[in-house]
């Protein structure tokens, strides 16, 4: 009897978690492509936390919340200004994993977003422009990191994030500009963290 005691147990603690969750951050930079004024650069500071659920011991499925703040300098037909953003992303991603060797993976990650603008400053050397674009737009990103395993449920390293949106904003009326946006190339480097439930 007791030894199917400690079968079981040893069953249990064996058993892997279907969940984990994931955390990343980073900066970076990319291309703001506008149909009808100039094209600038934009600065990133951008996070992340996903719910990843394994569908085999290589792949899932992820989904969680992200945010991303833009900055940068840049001139349109009303001037040169200072631009900041603020958007909050909501991505679906296929998960791989790869053991590279005990303490070693490779993460890498491919899907879709949502994003919408929740904050947009345009600032001119005599005025600030407030949401002069707005709504949601949709993009494809893929990731990949290299993660160290510190403990038995704890994992960290480092991760690259690709990303460019596929539709674009739309400026509102009456702004002084009457354009349509995208960032393509948005390109990050940072940390990435994992915990296993």
């Amino acid at each position: 009897m007791l030894f199917l005691a400690f079968n079981f147990m040893q069953a249990q603690d064996e058993k892997e978690s279907k969940f984990n969750i994931i955390g990343y951050g980073g900066i970076g930079y990319g291309i703001v492509e506008n149909d009808n004024e100039p094209n600038y650069n934009l600065n990133t500071n951008n996070a992340a936390f996903l719910l990843n659920y394994k569908i085999s011991q290589a792949f899932g499925i992820a989904t969680g919340i992200g945010l991303n703040e833009l900055s940068g300098d840049g001139f349109n037909s009303v001037g040169n200004f200072y631009q900041e953003r603020t958007l909050i992303k909501i991505p679906l991603l296929l998960t791989m994993s790869s053991k590279m060797s005990e303490n070693f993976t490779l993460f890498a990650n491919f899907g879709f977003y949502g994003q919408n603008i929740v904050k947009d400053d345009y600032r001119y050397i005599n005025s600030t422009q407030k949401n002069i674009y707005d709504g949601w737009n949709f993009g494809a990103q893929l990731g990949l990191g290299f993660v160290f395993k510190m403990f038995d449920n704890f994992s960290a390293g480092i991760n690259y994030i690709g990303q460019s949106d596929f539709s674009k904003f739309e400026s509102n009326n009456n702004q002084g500009i009457n354009d349509r946006q995208k960032m393509k190339n948005l390109n990050s480097l940072g940390v990435i963290l994992m915990i296993e439930l």
